[in-house]
């Protein structure tokens, strides 16, 4: 299955998130998380958090919910903040996608969420990269839309491999210290 072709099944129906867990990019990074200790992808998905916070900041000057979410996941995952305090966050970062007109940006929220959720569980994983490549369909179409994807993708797959090399210093919560690095 052509990547672009099931992007454009999902835009055809109308769907909110244009790339399912099935779609080649996704299950390529879903196998590649599969490699990887829990802490390892914890630290990816923040770092992609973070970046993906960073452009919601550049769109919606002033609103802080999508770095809110991303300090307090981090400061849960090094067992600085309790679970609440992030879940709150999170729940925050979603109901802001539901306050917003522009899809683009609507997806950039769910996908700061689900990748500050990784520390909860790295079942959520995929899900950051799912809602940021819907954002970058949604921002520049689908016929302007298959190189920038690809090299994201590739970009989430090339930090894996460097998050792994770089190994999983602490402080790490609980919960995350005795988990496989």
């Amino acid at each position: 299955m052509d990547w672009l072709e099931d992007v454009n099944g999902r835009l055809r129906k109308r769907r909110a998130v244009l790339f399912a867990r099935d779609n080649p990019l996704i299950a390529e990074v879903t196998a590649a998380l599969q490699t990887q200790g829990r802490r390892t992808v914890v630290l990816w998905a923040l770092d992609l958090a973070a970046e993906m916070a960073a452009e919601l900041a550049r769109r919606l000057p002033g609103e802080d919910r999508p770095v809110q979410a991303l300090l307090a996941s981090a400061a849960w995952a090094r067992g600085q903040a309790p679970m609440a305090v992030a879940r709150r966050a999170i729940l925050a970062c979603h109901g802001l996608a539901r306050e917003l007109d522009d899809p683009a940006a609507i997806a950039l929220c769910h996908a700061v969420g689900q990748a500050c959720s990784v520390v909860h569980t790295v079942g959520h994983g995929p899900g950051g990269p799912m809602y940021e490549l819907t954002a970058l369909v949604r921002r520049l179409g689908p016929d302007g839309c298959h190189g920038p994807v690809e090299a994201r993708q590739r970009l989430y797959l090339e930090k894996l491999r460097l998050w792994a090399a770089a190994g999983t210093p602490g402080p790490w919560a609980p919960f995350l210290r005795d988990a496989a690095p």
